[in-house]
């Protein structure tokens, strides 16, 4: 039986969301064994996330983004994926906490500043792409306050912040702009992913890039994109990207049809702007990309819905 507390702190979040509903994400082939044996039994609460009401599985999430980035490299459109957890919640908090496995954010004064960028970036997207948010029943609260002056958190509540967040700058959840946070994990490790790429130039926007590992990771799933790599800084993209952008973007080829991206809690920003100027996909690739690299430990090690049969 569920806590009374996470029943009712579900009921709230989806009185502010009509349409949508928690349901089990099942993605036909996926095998979450090396994660749990990496994290615990605990991790397999995030397989129950949000779910919009005229999407009935996780299977179909796959499809709808693989239509979409495939419809956008044909179309030369601009599609940022952007993918929101626990660093992302804690950076537009203006918490140092967002600063994990990476640096994030060098002050709290830094990530205020950034902060107005970032809400524009997040429309762009909303109006354009796509919003990955890890939302589960425990990261939704409840917070429970213990005295007048003091407060307590008897749960997480960073999804449920990180959605009032994005409507008080008049971005509201739907379902063409919202897929679960890690049917984006699924999709870019999945062989529909290495198929829609095969042939196609693919750029890298990572610290880390090491091409030889990219192309056999691309090779054992039968496909061969062209992949060019673009370094970027490793530290504090969220905070300066204004002063990486015009570097970084002129080593992005005009021809390029899809870009993955590896920049944390930065990684929004560069996506928005791959998208604008380029008129392509840009996917906040994440874990995967350090797959991709042959580098999973860098990210800590195994990750839900990265392991296809």
């Amino acid at each position: 039986m569920r806590p009374r507390s996470e029943g009712k702190s579900r009921a709230n979040l989806l009185e502010k969301l009509p349409g949508f509903r928690f349901d089990a994400l099942t993605v036909t082939g996926i095998d979450n064994s090396r994660a749990v044996g990496r994290f615990g039994d605990g991790i397999l609460e995030q397989e129950v996330c949000l779910f919009h009401e005229r999407t009935a599985s996780g299977d179909d999430y796959m499809t709808m983004l693989g239509e979409r980035v495939s419809r956008a490299m044909k179309e030369r459109s601009g599609m940022p994926v952007v993918r929101f957890a626990d660093g992302e919640y804690a950076f537009y908090r203006g918490s140092l906490r967002c600063n994990g496995l990476y640096e994030q954010a060098e002050s709290a004064e830094a990530i205020r500043k950034a902060i107005p960028a970032h809400a524009e970036d997040i429309r762009y997207v909303a109006g354009t792409g796509i919003l990955a948010p890890l939302v589960f029943p425990g990261n939704i609260g409840p917070v429970r306050r213990k005295f007048p002056a003091f407060w307590k958190r008897a749960g997480d509540d960073g999804a449920a912040f990180f959605l009032e967040f994005l409507r008080g700058h008049g971005v509201l959840p739907g379902g063409r702009i919202y897929v679960p946070f890690y049917v984006v994990y699924a999709y870019l490790t999945s062989r529909a992913f290495a198929g829609a790429v095969d042939g196609r130039k693919v750029c890298i926007l990572n610290a880390d890039i090491d091409v030889a590992s990219c192309a056999a990771w691309f090779a054992a799933l039968s496909s061969r994109p062209s992949l060019v790599p673009v370094p970027i800084p490793a530290s504090y993209v969220a905070t300066r990207w204004d002063s990486m952008r015009d570097e970084v973007l002129r080593a992005v080829p005009q021809d390029v049809d899809l870009c993955l991206v590896g920049a944390g809690v930065g990684a929004l920003r560069v996506c928005a702007d791959i998208g604008r100027r380029f008129s392509i996909p840009a996917l906040d690739a994440g874990h995967a990309l350090n797959m991709m690299n042959d580098m999973e430990k860098k990210s800590d090690g195994a990750r839900l819905y990265t392991d296809h049969r």
